[in-house]
């Protein structure tokens, strides 16, 4: 399974052709992770757009026909709050930056507008974007590992919260094994395999890998660890072997996966 580098699309709201024309010609948006660029020429068009094409991003002119920018930036918060909307404006003073936060406004731009201005803009609410991704994927896994701690049987329920905490406990230990569990909660390994199985649907082995690729997961989004850090962090003494078993599992290698889901979404 290959994962595609996500890219986002941007709304440009302006009555003006010419401006709307040349914010598009003075940028290059693949390089900003943008794929798909939406025009519309007053506010009541723009909404339209939003609610049919759903960008990430929408770029209004603060004086537009039909609905103007403030109001739009409030009309598009309510169809999606997740939406970025920045505004273009001539307005500079403190009442104005009161009301277009009201309004939902992330971000805004004064005139006379640059080719770095709107560089810098799209760079910031992109990554913006990004992080809230990221964030959304690191609490996916780890609400994975947390579904994956609760699974299974309910037979041997004791048994099951003693498995767990040891597990926790050892997961960095590459020794860890089901004799070592069986030791700590004192049973036999026989008879843990039987109730292992019983209460987490998979046998101990794979439990405990996926255990630890999905743990690895979490650092890769939220930490800067290198791979070889979190490969030991999580129980692997070869970080090559790691690297094998995630790629295997996921279908991207450690640093693609940290690449294409994290900080290069």
């Amino acid at each position: 399974m290959r994962v595609q580098k996500t890219m986002y699309k941007l709304l440009i709201v302006d009555d003006e052709p010419i401006i709307r024309q040349g914010i598009k010609q003075l940028i290059n948006f693949q390089e900003q992770s943008i794929s798909e660029v939406y025009e519309a020429e007053d506010g009541a068009l723009a909404l339209a757009i939003v609610r049919e094409k759903r960008p990430d991003i929408v770029l209004a002119d603060i004086n537009m026909p039909n609905l103007d920018g403030l109001n739009l930036a409030r009309e598009i918060k309510a169809v999606d709050p997740e939406i970025r909307v920045a505004i273009i404006t001539g307005y500079d003073y403190f009442e104005y930056a009161v009301t277009a936060l009201k309004a939902g406004v992330d971000d805004y731009l004064l005139k006379p507008v640059s080719r770095s201005d709107i560089l810098e803009l799209l760079s910031k609410l992109v990554n913006d974007l990004k992080e809230k991704t990221e964030q959304r994927r690191a609490m996916d896994s780890l609400a994975s590992l947390k579904q994956l701690e609760h699974g299974g049987n309910e037979g041997h329920h004791h048994y099951r919260e003693m498995i767990l905490q040891v597990m926790n406990h050892s997961l960095s230990d590459p020794a860890f094994s089901l004799g070592r569990l069986a030791e700590a909660i004192n049973l036999s390994s026989g008879y843990l395999s039987t109730v292992f199985k019983q209460n987490f649907g998979i046998p101990f082995q794979e439990y405990l890998t996926t255990m630890r690729l999905e743990r690895s997961k979490i650092l890769l989004l939220v930490t800067s660890y290198k791979i070889y850090e979190i490969a030991e962090k999580v129980g692997f003494d070869d970080p090559s072997y790691f690297s094998t078993c995630f790629k295997k599992r996921y279908g991207l290698s450690p640093n693609s996966y940290r690449d294409t889901m994290g900080g290069n979404i």
